[in-house]
């Protein structure tokens, strides 16, 4: 294992702890709920859903979290404004653990953010996401938010290399003529979580996945990713699924340890039903961290951390 020259930031977002050096805090895990084919989403227009099994599905994810230590979040997607406002409700009354607004459509995110103000839930919310493509509207109703804690999508489609990705956060690309992080800093985003954009496996994947290194590296800002998608968008793999379903689960979930080897702080492991297979693979990795960076660099892991609950 390895520690950064670079001061390595903390964010409290809720009751959650997200950074710092590998092997310090526990690595924070975000299961998706209400997305596009979910099957517990009845209406996704009007936000009507299984309530009986959205709420297992919340309480295993959290939980797996208090079994291993590992800090939940539920990031919540939504298709339209109606809906967006539905499951906030919902998860809010159902879990503590702070909450990710995501959707396709910056007006649903938005009016996620709004509506998480209205209730007086900006402390727990994570606008998901700010990026190349944000459209000015979009931009000015951040600025007028100005809320704090945000997932900073370092993806540019020009270029996927690690230069592609430092340009899009340190000059800008496309319509942006400032990078991604002093453009934050200009919305009041004070907690940005840098997102490595993770691409489809030969388009880039693999460069997102060493992204994590080389912006904790030069930033210092809690970074993390979504890797699961390069596996489940592999053409490979969905076509072997048909015979092995359990083999394509297998690398969905196993996926995530390649970006925790590079150091991520937090995890966008995919559907919330995969929290009891997910968890305890990641809870493994940060026992494995923390110990080695306790035996050879001196850093005693949290309280609470799977190398203190789960030895």
């Amino acid at each position: 294992m390895f520690v950064f020259e670079k001061e390595q930031y903390v964010y409290n977002i809720g009751e959650v702890r997200i950074g710092g050096m590998p092997g310090e805090y526990s690595t924070a895990l975000a299961g998706t709920i209400f997305y596009s084919g979910d099957k517990i989403v009845q209406d996704p227009e009007r936000g009507l859903f299984d309530h009986k099994a959205a709420e297992e599905l919340i309480s295993k994810q959290d939980e797996m979290s208090d079994m291993t230590g590992n800090p939940a979040l539920v990031q919540i997607f939504s298709n339209s404004q109606s809906a967006i406002s539905r499951y906030i409700d919902f998860v809010s009354e159902k879990t503590d653990a702070p909450f990710l607004i995501g959707s396709t459509e910056p007006n649903v995110r938005i009016a996620g953010l709004r509506y998480s103000e209205e209730v007086g839930l900006l402390d727990r919310a994570v606008y998901n996401s700010v990026g190349a493509s944000a459209a000015q509207n979009e931009l000015d109703a951040l600025q007028e938010m100005q809320h704090e804690a945000a997932i900073i999508l370092a993806f540019n489609p020009q270029d996927a290399s690690i230069a592609g990705r430092r340009a899009i956060l340190e000059e800008g690309a496309l319509q942006l003529e400032t990078g991604l992080l002093e453009l934050a800093q200009e919305l009041g985003i004070t907690k940005p979580l840098i997102d490595t954009a993770t691409t489809a496996m030969g388009a880039g994947a693999g460069t997102a996945a060493s992204f994590v290194f080389v912006s904790k590296s030069l930033y210092g800002h809690p970074t993390g990713s979504g890797v699961h998608n390069a596996p489940s968008s592999w053409p490979w793999l969905r076509s072997y699924k048909k015979m092995d379903r359990d083999a394509y689960k297998t690398c969905d979930i196993a996926s995530n340890l390649i970006a925790h080897l590079m150091g991520a702080d937090f995890l966008l492991y995919g559907p919330i039903a995969y929290a009891d297979k997910v968890f305890p693979v990641v809870a493994m990795a940060d026992v494995f961290s923390a110990e080695s960076v306790k035996m050879e660099f001196g850093i005693d892991p949290v309280e609470g951390h799977p190398f203190r609950k789960l030895l």
